[in-house]
């Protein structure tokens, strides 16, 4: 769980347009997109619209009313009431042609520069921390000290090994070592284009925002971002909402300070070589390029510990070169009898189903002698899962013995006469 980051100050709202550090034409253009969606509004719902101070608000509705796009129209207590004159709707339209944006004002392409930089991961990468983000899984002895040292890396990490070994619940703990809360910013500008950063499917907020805090950011967890074999290469790349003209980032740049897992890796439909090729600059330098619809391109903060995740063999996947650019490469293979045995024990005793080491000895045994590919760590759940439907079904304890071993197998493998083994759903499908 994430906690908020030490710091001696968070970003304030700007109290002046010289300090927002965006073009004050894109506030304007805010303003008049929203008086166009709420017809009127005020100076205090308008500022609370766009995540701006009052101050700010009121100087440019005095800027679009001395040029006539807007007028008062009364008071509401204090505050004054606007809306757009007939100027200011013809003004929007026109401008809505390039963007029709109405939400948060962007904070500066510079500004989330900085703010990522400055975000780097602190907590300590160490065997103390690994242990405690991955307390909910049994690892075996020495896995540690081959995938720390690759965390600690600056480089992308490999995770490779046959189906069903548990890479993809690794990956997915990898962002429990990180313990400070970050800063995601609604909105960046850079040349009067509007890109939206902040995701609520993948960030996600903490439940008590520092007082104060620029509307602007929002303080989030470390985002963690999976994708599979639906990955590509739009997906990387800048894109543009033809009916708004605002974009959305790419995924690597909603992942920026946090872990991007791209699962199931050289299934995608763009080659390895092709995404490799994508983020050279990016996982050697730590910075990546994005290029608008008018041809503009800038330059971004590429902060993300990238994971790749695979069945295949790294020799499958592409040459020397490929193997060159990740370094860190973790084999995650077939668990050994003892952490079985851990595994086991873990999943009876949560589904409430007894075994004894008889039971465990026989299972063991039927699976190296049936089923290709060793001992998995999902076999456990599995059996038990399919164990308590039998038993939920028939009325009977939940008893992990041998008849209930062999029950287990006719529903749960499938039979490969040509090879002479029973294998699983999933062993089938790969």
């Amino acid at each position: 769980m994430s906690t908020v980051p030490t710091r001696t100050a968070y970003p304030r709202s700007p109290s002046s347009i010289q300090e927002l550090g965006i073009p004050v034409s894109i506030v304007e253009d805010i303003v008049l997109q929203r008086l166009v969606l709420e017809g009127r509004s005020s100076v205090g719902l308008m500022a609370k619209a766009t995540g701006l101070s009052v101050g700010i608000v009121d100087a440019v509705v005095d800027g679009l009313r001395q040029r006539m796009m807007l007028e008062i129209q009364g008071m509401n207590g204090r505050d004054y009431v606007i809306a757009s004159t007939d100027k200011g709707k013809t003004e929007a339209a026109s401008r809505a042609q390039a963007t029709s944006y109405a939400g948060y004002a962007p904070v500066s392409l510079a500004e989330y520069t900085q703010t990522v930089h400055a975000q780097k991961g602190r907590s300590p990468i160490n065997e103390a921390a690994l242990t405690e983000a991955f307390n909910d899984l049994i690892i075996e002895p020495g896995f540690f000290d081959e995938l720390g040292p690759a965390l600690v890396s600056k480089g992308a990490v490999f995770l490779y090994g046959p189906p069903g070994t548990g890479k993809t619940s690794l990956a997915e703990r990898m962002i429990k070592m990180y313990k400070e809360a970050i800063l995601i910013p609604r909105a960046v500008e850079y040349d009067r284009a509007i890109v939206t950063v902040f995701d609520p499917s993948i960030h996600e907020p903490v439940a008590q925002q520092p007082e104060g805090l620029d509307p602007r950011w929002v303080l989030c967890t470390r985002p963690f971002v999976l994708v599979g074999g639906e990955l590509t290469g739009e997906h990387l790349d800048l894109d543009r909402d033809d009916s708004t003209g605002v974009y959305r980032a790419p995924l690597q740049m909603k992942a920026n300070n946090g872990i991007f897992v791209i699962d199931d890796f050289g299934r995608q439909k763009m080659t390895p070589e092709a995404l490799l090729n994508r983020w050279i600059v990016p996982l050697s330098r730590s910075i990546d390029f994005l290029t608008l619809a008018h041809g503009a391109s800038f330059q971004i903060p590429f902060d993300a510990k990238v994971v790749f995740s695979t069945n295949m063999r790294p020799d499958q996947l592409g040459d020397d070169a490929f193997a060159r650019r990740i370094p860190n490469k973790v084999f995650v293979g077939q668990i050994e009898a003892p952490t079985f045995d851990r595994v086991l024990a873990a999943v009876c005793k949560a589904m409430g189903i007894s075994c004894n080491q008889e039971s465990a000895d026989y299972l063991k045994t039927f699976i190296l002698e049936n089923a290709e590919g060793g001992l998995r760590p999902y076999y456990p759940a599995d059996f038990g899962k399919t164990l308590t439907s039998i038993c939920e079904y028939e009325g009977r304890p939940k008893v992990l013995d041998k008849d209930a071993i062999d029950r287990v197998a006719k529903i749960y493998f499938t039979r490969d006469d040509s090879a002479g083994h029973w294998q699983t759903q999933a062993q089938v499908a790969a």
